[in-house]
């Protein structure tokens, strides 16, 4: 009971009174349950307090003194958070230049404002001091000298609330309007910080608004707060609600209502809705082709939106098409070296990679960091992730030196510019450590990763999106080292959380059913790894089609854990199927085709069936040599398998003509590492 009244004496002598005349303490909690108000004003006591008057009643009085301006600030505090109260909020709200579409409230706000310290285009922090100093000299409120914010007793706050007139959904429009009036859209390191810290005021303000009673002009800056936290449902809800009212006031085809359609498809994307972003992301692209025309930069904009949604959903085909044509226009009306034409050629660069074809991803992206480089400078933001992208695809062809030299680049001048906990800075700083596991070097992986996890908890929260996938990627690298309990232990926190966050069936919860599936595999445990990749291909089926990309990874996995049980016919079975959609899909030459046949022959093998897994092995080596060459990681290992399959057929001489081969690659890689090394 004295948590429920937050520890505030004169409550607890008061509830005292009232349990020693009518009631047991039982009675009384349920009771202030259903009665709080009543109960507080409730004047009843007994000896030995000598003191008279309810609580309620005690800040009346303390409320009657108070000045307009204060007892305005003090309705306010009743409903936001009762802890992290800045006067920042209030100066922000006060010197945005955005204009309310409600007229009526914005007036209401301007005079909200300048009883605290507006002055036309100014801010007093003289005169907001004074509220303060009026509601403290009655404790009222209090100074958080850390954080340099202010709160209020939850009792105080509740009771706030009861001054407030009839008109208290008008006033919590009001709030919410200047919360989103403080936001603005810019992102560094301390605008993440403020929002974050705005989520809970937001949340607690809206309570009981409808999403359409919050004016438009500020509902996306309230979504923007909620989807850094990855709160997009929350983010989803007020969009659609800016998009409709939109809609009705502004017409289907103006301007702001296509911009409201394409933030409600980004959200759909962040939450793995794909087609529910891509009927949207349609509309406006066709709608701005139809009133700006083809070759307009926001019609580019927008089919470069749609792209990317193709892009996630394996359409790659479909993505390409599309940006080929945005770079192409871009570079004819903006010209070669403008910033929107380099950035149209790294995603048509990313949408190569994700078809294996990383030499021409690189040929565009060195193009890109070079030109960036030269028009923007060495340090600019956009030069720097032309770098990171350069990287992650020396990454993927087995270059690791090359990405890891321009990993860590970024990594230090995006510390130096923008501070060791920008989101930027701890994104380079988890490239590097991918690099470092690729190298198999994971000590200085997890030493980065564990960094990674920390800050994020800290600038972002325990169970944000983010936070959730650095604890993946440190689980990864806990696997690598065979730390299977380690893995697991982080992989249960992040499947349990991302259900809970994102829902049963977002693509980032599924991965996690597949990472801990994978972990549980590792330690022989098939009966549940295999119970939850079950679940994660008949979902991703569901949701995303049978021939996805992820669905077929879902398929591959699954036929591991068949084979690992000697369950070879149902392996064999589901590794037929998934080469034969991918080399429908991707093509013969795609790296994760050439996976599946190598699986499929590993199925072969362990069946005796040497001749098959020979013929697939042979394939698979020749293709790779054609398109990685002979001392890429992934070329070596199906040489390495062709290796054991003679073994197995008794043909020694071919084991060890291809075995000398492999050891001279290594022999070569390690000579470069030692010149690396050495400079």
């Amino acid at each position: 009971m004295i948590q429920e009244l937050h520890h505030f004496a004169l409550a607890i002598s008061q509830a005292a009174a009232f349990i020693h005349c009518h009631s047991s303490l039982r009675a009384y909690q349920e009771l202030y349950q259903l009665e709080r108000d009543h109960l507080l004003q409730n004047a009843e006591v007994h000896d030995p307090d000598p003191y008279g008057l309810a609580v309620y009643a005690t800040w009346r009085l303390s409320y009657n003194k108070l000045d307009e301006p204060a007892r305005s600030f003090l309705q306010i505090c009743s409903m936001l958070h009762h802890e992290g109260i800045s006067e920042q909020m209030f100066k922000k709200a006060a010197l945005s230049s955005c204009q309310l579409m409600d007229s009526k409230l914005q007036k209401d706000v301007t005079l909200l404002l300048e009883q605290l310290g507006k002055h036309d285009l100014h801010w007093s922090s003289w005169n907001f001091q004074q509220v303060i100093r009026c509601l403290r000299s009655y404790s009222l409120i209090e100074y958080d000298d850390r954080n340099c914010t202010y709160s209020v007793h939850p009792l105080v706050q509740h009771w706030s609330g009861t001054t407030i007139g009839k008109d208290r959904e008008g006033m919590r429009r009001c709030i919410l309007s200047i919360i989103g009036l403080s936001i603005s859209w810019t992102f560094n390191k301390e605008d993440f910080l403020y929002r974050r810290a705005l989520c809970k005021h937001v949340t607690n303000c809206k309570a009981s608004l409808r999403p359409e009673e919050v004016d438009p002009s500020v509902a996306p800056h309230l979504a923007l707060t909620y989807s850094e936290q990855g709160l997009w449902r929350d983010a989803e809800v007020l969009e659609f609600a800016v998009m409709e009212k939109r809609k009705q006031m502004l017409g289907e085809d103006h301007p702001e209502t296509l911009i409201s359609m394409g933030k409600l498809a980004s959200t759909y994307r962040d939450q793995g809705c794909w087609k529910d972003a891509e009927k949207l992301e349609l509309i406006v692209m066709e709608k701005r082709k139809q009133l700006l025309g083809e070759d307009h930069p926001d019609t580019l904009t927008s089919m470069g939106n749609l792209a990317k949604t193709y892009s996630e959903q394996g359409r790659w085909k479909d993505a390409e098409m599309l940006e080929v044509m945005v770079m192409e226009k871009t570079k004819l009306l903006l010209g070669e070296d403008h910033p929107d034409t380099l950035l149209s050629m790294g995603n048509l660069a990313s949408t190569y990679s994700d078809q294996g074809r990383w030499k021409d991803a690189e040929m565009l992206e060195i193009i890109v960091m070079e030109k960036t480089k030269l028009l923007l400078g060495e340090d600019h933001p956009d030069t720097l992730l032309s770098m990171g992208n350069l990287a992650s695809t020396y990454r993927d062809q087995g270059c690791w030196k090359d990405a890891e030299k321009l990993e860590l680049i970024v990594m230090e001048k995006r510390k130096l510019l923008l501070g060791e906990d920008h989101p930027e800075a701890l994104i380079s700083m988890g490239n590097l450590a991918k690099t470092y596991s690729e190298q198999g070097r994971w000590k200085d992986a997890e030493m980065l990763e564990v960094v990674v996890m920390k800050k994020r908890k800290l600038l972002l929260g325990e169970y944000h999106p983010d936070t959730l996938t650095s604890m993946g990627n440190l689980a990864s690298t806990y696997s690598d080292q065979g730390r299977w309990k380690d893995a697991e232990m982080l992989e249960v926190v992040v499947m349990e959380k991302s259900k809970q966050l994102l829902g049963e069936d977002h693509p980032d919860t599924l991965l996690s059913m597949g990472n801990l599936a994978s972990t549980y595999r590792d330690q022989s445990r098939w009966k549940d790894a295999e119970k939850l990749e079950l679940i994660v291909m008949e979902k991703r089926k569901l949701l995303l089609g049978e021939d996805h990309p992820e669905a077929l990874t879902s398929m591959g996995n699954l036929a591991k854990t068949y084979s690992e049980q000697g369950r070879w016919k149902d392996a064999e079975m589901l590794e037929v199927m998934v080469m034969e959609k991918r080399m429908q899909l991707m093509g013969e030459d795609h790296p994760d085709t050439l996976l599946s046949m190598g699986n499929l022959a590993k199925t072969y093998s362990d069946q005796g069936r040497w001749k098959d897994a020979e013929m697939l092995e042979v394939v698979v080596m020749d293709k790779r040599k054609m398109l990685l060459g002979e001392d890429h990681p992934d070329t070596l290992l199906s040489m390495r398998n062709l290796v054991s399959t003679y073994r197995k057929q008794g043909r020694w001489k071919e084991a060890e003509v291809l075995e000398v081969v492999v050891m001279d690659s290594e022999k070569r890689k390690e000579s470069l590492r030692i010149i690396h090394t050495s400079c």
